[in-house]
């Protein structure tokens, strides 16, 4: 390739950033940004102000694990006609809608509880169904931006999503801090008026995306489209769900006093109280999957949900996931998927807890962390997208996960290093430049793997399976924490980067051949 044609190529790729499709990835970004933090570090912040102990403060991060298990109604998403809706904005865009008045509702709900006073159960199911709503829109988006646009300009949306991620992050992160700091909360004077105003200008902010999905142009309709059940059909299977949800949270709330007894015996054989809880709260939550399946599948069996329905809808994405890639080639792809965000994921969830602990006031983590981190980010993302284009995923993929678990470290270093707004400053700079980098490669690499005639279905599997594990550990980083310290939490969540690399290598290894024999 001459200098010429290089330099055209690269120009050609900025540009390629105006497009229409990508920029509308920008603002579809900014409302999946906005609902994350107020379940994560914003909602961790607040209920520290509140008096809530660090250990019941991660443990509300598993309010998101509706981002891990959004395969299972996923396909409603897909196919599912919404009365009114579907016919006024069509099928994407109508569930797009609801998704957002469903996030705008799960914040205000959010916003009229005071976790001082009232009780935390309330907060705790407030936020899952905050969890459920966006990533229900996940979905819809996930399957929006795959079909609107050739897998050219899969890079670049990816790259103007996460940017738009970001910008939606720093509003609910960065302005949500600003806003409860202004208001008058601190971790000295805590005020509950303060956070709920700022709760409800967060959910006004997410009209961004109800405005948004309004004005854009549905995607085309696919040939399999034709091919569905009825709306009566999907019905069944929405009610179905619904049964499945409820046999869930009925599990939880019944063993919660055997759960208590569990872990009190467990606990006199290990000698480890986190330890109790984590190995118990697992078992705990195979169970009620398990029940969840024993309704499925009786329902099933009585005929209430056609058996061929649910195949093709479960069974057919996977089975052409892996007729596409082999046996053992698919399962190193969904070990790769599942373990790539996990360093960045399990530290993430008690970052603003370990500033708070370094004794970093609101307005210097909104400033540094939110706002210099958010530059950082987009910075990241976009030269994620440029690289990916220029030099191919995968080895944007490998680089990616090389500076996630490296900079990991970083954060060991300010551990020990303390109160250094300077330090603070470069592990920010650091830490988001690469996470910008691998989310661009890591969307891109997602969207490769996607059959579009199961769009929704396998990308919704292949989301859920990248956050599944790194969530559930998250949830036990305050007791992890407690029982090693900041500093090896922090060299833990590095070394969980290096089966990562170990898989990349052996992934790209076998593509390269079958590319190659094709």
């Amino acid at each position: 390739m001459t200098e010429q044609s290089q330099t055209k190529s690269w120009t050609d790729s900025v540009k390629a950033f105006c497009h229409p499709r990508v920029v509308t990835m920008l603002f579809l970004g900014i409302s999946a940004g906005i609902p994350i933090l107020l379940i994560f570090s914003s909602l961790s912040l607040w209920l520290r102000e509140a008096g809530v102990e660090r250990t019941a403060v991660t443990y509300f991060s598993w309010a998101a694990l509706g981002y891990s298990f959004k395969f299972v109604w996923a396909p409603l998403a897909d196919k599912l006609a919404i009365p009114m809706l579907t016919n006024w904005l069509g099928r994407r865009r109508g569930w797009l809608l609801l998704s957002q008045l469903m996030i705008i509702a799960a914040i205000s709900l959010m916003a009229s509880i005071d976790p001082a006073t009232d009780t935390l159960t309330a907060m705790a199911w407030a936020a899952v169904f905050l969890g459920f709503s966006a990533a229900t829109q996940d979905i819809v988006i996930d399957a929006y931006r795959i079909e609107s646009a050739d897998v050219d300009l899969q890079p670049l949306m990816a790259s103007s999503y996460i940017a738009g991620y970001r910008i939606g992050m720093l509003l609910a992160g960065a302005g949500a801090l600003y806003l409860a700091s202004y208001l008058g909360s601190t971790k000295a004077l805590y005020d509950y008026q303060a956070w709920q105003t700022t709760y409800f200008i967060m959910a006004a902010v997410m009209l961004i995306g109800v405005v948004t999905t309004l004005m854009i142009d549905e995607p085309n309709e696919r040939q399999n489209d034709q091919l569905v059940h009825s709306q009566q059909d999907y019905m069944s299977f929405l009610l179905l769900f619904a049964f499945s949800v409820v046999g869930f949270i009925a599990t939880f709330y019944y063993s919660a006093e055997l759960a208590q007894m569990a872990k009190s015996v467990l606990n006199d054989r290990l000698a480890n109280n986190h330890l109790a809880s984590f190995i118990v709260e697992l078992c705990r939550l195979f169970l009620a999957l398990g029940f969840v399946a024993v309704i499925a599948k009786s329902l099933i069996n009585i005929g209430f949900v056609k058996e061929q329905q649910v195949a093709q809808t479960y069974i057919d994405p996977l089975r052409d996931f892996f007729s596409r890639y082999g046996l053992s080639l698919a399962l190193l792809l969904l070990a790769l998927i599942g373990l790539y965000r996990i360093s960045d994921i399990v530290l993430g969830v008690i970052s603003n807890v370990f500033y708070q602990d370094l004794g970093f006031s609101k307005s210097v983590i909104a400033s540094v962390v939110k706002s210099f981190g958010l530059a950082m980010t987009i910075l990241g993302g976009f030269l994620g997208g440029l690289l990916a284009l220029r030099f191919g995923v995968m080895r944007i993929l490998f680089l990616g996960a090389v500076l996630s678990a490296l900079t990991n470290l970083l954060f060991m270093l300010l551990a020990q290093i303390g109160h250094d707004i300077t330090m603070l400053y470069i592990v920010i700079a650091a830490d988001n430049l690469s996470a910008g980098l691998a989310s661009a490669a890591f969307i891109a690499f997602l969207s490769s793997l996607t059959n579009i005639s199961f769009t929704a279905m396998q990308y919704a599997i292949f989301s859920s399976l990248m956050t599944l594990l790194p969530k559930i550990l998250g949830g036990y980083s305050g007791s992890m924490v407690e029982s090693m310290g900041y500093e090896q939490f922090f060299l833990v969540t590095a070394l969980m980067g290096i089966p990562v690399l170990l898989l990349i290598l052996i992934a790209n290894k076998y593509l390269d051949i079958r590319d190659h024999h094709e």
